[in-house]
């Protein structure tokens, strides 16, 4: 499909998804015929999501009302800057206000990412090593993979403060991370939880995942996506290595259409719910790997391509005017829990917008050359 008609679409598409959003401070969560429209509030750690996906909407069409959009949704989230009793404060304020500074430059918006930024590296524990992921559950000090996304605006922050004590505690966390999470095939668990006396592991589990030992799909896209960021923003080649490591299992284990069922090792394969989120995030995370291995650029533009042909596709994307304006189906938020199985989720959106930019970004850049 020619690349304007896909945005036209998306952007009629997404255009019906702003009637569900209220004027109150919630957006909306996900989306299925079962549970309905289910809606987040600066509470949840998936707020910030739609407001940078109408910052990527601005972007993708210079329509100014995606502009206005994102802004009044963006200083929706303002409240939860000062929340100490979250590890996602990066989700939360570095896809919305990040964005927003990066497309605007406003000085308000800066400000209030480096205020989340302070609350968040509050969590850090220097005798783990990591920031603390959850404040609820028997576990001593639980550290899931999904807390390596936040560690952008920690970078971020360092260089624009010039104060290295963000970096320092997200290279620290990645670091500890990459120790404990992973497994020699590049596999990760999802929840490794700490002695906090000594630093040391006491155990290695699952929380969303199939079991301990499994590959939970989205887990291994959040560690694939925080590794490529790792590098670029460290430039260490033990992230690259390991980026390379995580994408080498994803695609070895990919299904023919590249969507990836929920987790790797779901034994009803291929009658498993598939995570179309997981997807968006690796075809995202491909595309920026593509430009640090001169190697396997061709390789990972082809498959993150192919990952977005069938996100493209009538099987997963929605038709207009249809489920209440989110632009992907089939994503799974926890299948164990029996929670967001096969439904709409705004972070799917997200990154498959962003993936969408990213390449559109590289093709363009291909023509000048």
């Amino acid at each position: 499909m020619d690349k304007g008609q896909l945005i036209s679409e998306l952007n009629s598409q997404f255009a019906y998804f702003l009637k569900s959003v209220p004027e109150t401070r919630e957006v909306p969560h996900s989306y299925s015929e079962a549970q309905g429209l289910l809606m987040a509030s600066p509470n949840l750690w998936t707020c910030g999501f739609p407001p940078g996906s109408m910052w990527y909407m601005y972007e993708l069409t210079g329509a100014k009302n995606w502009k206005k959009a994102a802004t009044f949704n963006t200083l929706k989230l303002e409240e939860a800057k000062n929340r100490t009793n979250t590890h996602d404060l990066g989700f939360i304020f570095f896809c919305s206000y990040g964005n927003a500074y990066r497309i605007t430059g406003i000085e308000e918006y800066k400000n209030v990412i480096i205020e989340a930024s302070e609350t968040l590296v509050k969590r850090f524990n220097s005798t783990v090593g990591s920031i603390r992921s959850w404040d609820w559950g028997k576990w001593q000090y639980p550290v899931i993979i999904d807390n390596v996304m936040n560690l952008e605006m920690l970078f971020w922050a360092s260089k624009i403060t010039g104060d290295s004590k963000y970096k320092d505690v997200a290279i620290s966390h990645a670091d500890v991370t990459m120790a404990n999470h992973y497994r020699q095939d590049g596999t990760c668990c999802h929840l490794v939880d700490y002695d906090i006396s000594t630093g040391k592991p006491i155990k290695k589990q699952t929380y969303q995942g199939l079991n301990d030992e499994s590959a939970w799909a989205r887990g291994q896209a959040w560690g694939f996506y925080g590794y490529v960021m790792c590098y670029r923003e460290t430039r260490n080649n033990n992230y690259l290595h390991f980026a390379n490591k995580i994408a080498s299992y994803i695609l070895d284990n990919a299904p023919r259409d590249m969507i990836p069922f929920w987790d790797y090792d779901a034994p009803g394969i291929p009658n498993e719910p598939k995570d179309a989120s997981a997807g968006a995030l690796i075809a995202s995370a491909l595309y920026e790997l593509s430009s640090y291995v001169p190697a396997k650029t061709k390789c990972y533009i082809r498959s993150a391509d192919q990952i977005l042909d069938s996100l493209n596709s009538e099987k997963y994307r929605a038709e207009i005017g249809t489920n209440k304006g989110f632009l992907l189906l089939h994503s799974t938020g926890n299948k164990p829990g029996n929670k967001e199985v096969d439904v709409a989720l705004n972070y799917a959106d997200y990154y498959y917008l962003e993936a969408l930019k990213r390449q559109m970004e590289i093709k363009n850049s291909h023509k000048k050359i």
